[in-house]
């Protein structure tokens, strides 16, 4: 374990920024810019030094994320948090595999930047109120009030269960022989009634403009994929903390989608396929709370 309070939370600042921003190159510059912060604070005087980088990495991406949130608005087509691939230990972090997923993370980009940065401090990193009040520029009264909007607002949106990985394991298997097969009625079996894909190519890579819903769309346009896309080889990493499904078309990484599986089923898929967004999934991220 190092001595410097920033090297040793480092991987936490990073996630804190990471479920901010839904963005890891955002992420980067917002943990760095807060080393070059804590790099110019005279450490003795902090008391916690956790709690105070913490806020700083907070303040600097509320700034970030009122800039991008803007530029996100001329975006081409839908616009996906960028994937992670992530270690066994966050997936078998209920919470935190829960927080980071391109589910959660969708969800969160519904919010104002101060109702994110309160839910996310408080719900995943238990960060008391008084200290998230210093952090956003709010009294703790206030932030208690943003809280319980904020709670609301994503528990009418989140995913209603929560399954293992080896119930996502099977079901990712079940749907990926369908799709390899262009088995339409193994599609249909696997995917929800109400199923919805969202896609995000920036304009960069072909992908649907706007999300497909309904098991038969979904199902009839998955099950051309194996004409359009011969020899293509998929594997199953864990990304954002869930099974997922990388797509190597042609020797070149081409797509990463993860999953929400419900009652067995598919309900929905997130496929990031701008190759901007495509550049962690070699690496494993460190997260952590």
């Amino acid at each position: 374990m190092t001595d410097d309070p920033y090297l040793a939370h480092r991987s936490l600042l990073f996630t804190v920024a990471y479920e901010l921003l839904g963005s890891a190159a955002d992420a980067d510059d917002v943990v760095q810019e807060t080393w070059l912060r804590w790099a110019e604070v005279d450490h003795a005087a902090v008391r916690d030094p956790r709690a105070y980088l913490v806020r700083i990495v907070t303040r600097q991406a509320l700034n970030r994320l009122r800039t991008v949130s803007r530029r996100r608005e001329d975006y081409v087509g839908e616009w996906l948090p960028e994937p992670l691939l992530t270690s066994p230990d966050v997936a078998d972090d209920v919470e935190l595999a829960e927080s980071v997923s391109m589910a959660m993370l969708t969800v969160l980009e519904t919010l104002g930047p101060t109702e994110r940065a309160v839910l996310v401090l408080h719900e995943v990193f238990a960060v008391p109120y008084d200290e998230i009040a210093e952090a956003v520029g709010r009294s703790a009264a206030a932030v208690r009030q943003v809280a319980h909007r904020a709670r609301e607002h994503v528990a009418a949106r989140r995913p209603r269960t929560t399954v293992s990985r080896a119930e996502q394991q099977r079901v990712v298997d079940r749907f990926l022989a369908a799709v390899t097969a262009g088995d339409v009625h193994g599609l249909l079996d696997v995917l929800a009634p109400d199923v919805v894909v969202v896609a995000d190519g920036g304009g960069l890579a072909p992908a649907a403009r706007r999300p497909i819903a309904g098991r038969e769309r979904v199902a009839n346009a998955l099950a051309r994929f194996a004409a359009f896309a011969p020899g293509v080889v998929i594997t199953t990493p864990l990304v954002n903390g869930g099974v997922a499904a990388r797509i190597d078309a042609g020797g070149e990484f081409d797509t990463a989608i993860t999953f929400v599986v419900e009652d067995g089923r598919i309900s929905r898929m997130y496929a990031v396929r701008n190759p901007h967004k495509l550049g962690r999934l070699d690496t494993v991220a460190e997260l952590r709370r």
